[in-house]
């Protein structure tokens, strides 16, 4: 095998895991450690990759955060796919807290059932939700302009006098060590708390959101249901830290 085909497997297998053992290199690459190791110094000095005892680690960009109009014009299918799948588990008499966001706004969208309450935080979703004549709770606070998302200590002072049934967030990022995260610490504080006050949390994420790290640490993967759409990402390892829904086309 070509050292350049080696790389490229190398690379895949640390996009899908976020790291590698030697051993499973040789294993996987038929081949003897000295070239393992060689291989891997190689990445290193291409900076592709870190090189820790016994194998390597993926190293980790973060993302910079897209405003809601560039949001709005990505993943439209998938974002809507997902929306109706989490749509479809709300029942009636819930209280629910939705997340600002464009895959959360797809959610809205596919709503059937009015019979609910409905706290946000996102003012497009509070506009939505009023025409949609379901009982709607905008929180108050500070509005970031790039995602149209309310924040600050005055919605967090608000978030904490509810308790929901279910909570539906937004997600920037999933990461098998790093968990869910997202750019903003402002924007972050809310999702946690919604998550912490919520009886059953779901994360909406297409598929351009796994094996990717932001700034802040929303939750560890077990602390929430992630619902995605079908994907060519290996969910397989992410399947043994947490609960993973797949919206069907």
């Amino acid at each position: 095998m070509l050292t350049d085909e080696r790389h490229a497997i190398i690379l895949s297998l640390l996009n899908d895991a976020g790291i590698v053992k030697t051993q499973e290199l040789m294993r996987v690459l038929d081949c003897s450690e000295s070239t393992i190791r060689r291989d891997l110094d190689q990445l290193e000095k291409a900076n592709k990759l870190k090189r820790v005892h016994g194998g390597a680690k993926r190293l980790y960009q973060l993302n910079q955060e897209l405003s809601t109009q560039e949001k709005s014009l990505k993943n439209i299918q998938e974002k809507t796919n997902i929306g109706k799948f989490a749509a479809s588990l709300i029942e009636n008499d819930d209280v629910i807290f939705i997340d600002a966001g464009t895959t959360t706004l797809a959610l809205i969208d596919s709503l059937k059932k009015g019979n609910i309450t409905v706290v946000t935080n996102g003012i497009q979703h509070a506009s939505i939700l009023a025409e949609h004549h379901i009982q709607t709770i905008l929180l108050g606070g500070k509005i970031k302009a790039s995602t149209k998302a309310i924040v600050g200590s005055t919605s967090l002072n608000e978030l904490k006098s509810y308790q929901f049934d279910k909570a539906f967030i937004g997600i920037n990022g999933i990461d098998i060590e790093f968990g869910c995260t997202t750019p903003d610490p402002e924007e972050a504080a809310i999702k946690k708390l919604a998550i912490h006050q919520s009886a059953v949390s779901y994360c909406l994420a297409d598929e351009t959101k796994w094996n990717k790290v932001n700034f802040v640490k929303v939750c560890d993967l077990q602390d929430v249901t992630i619902l995605t759409n079908k994907s060519r990402v290996d969910l397989t390892s992410f399947k043994e830290k947490t609960t993973i829904m797949e919206a069907t086309s």
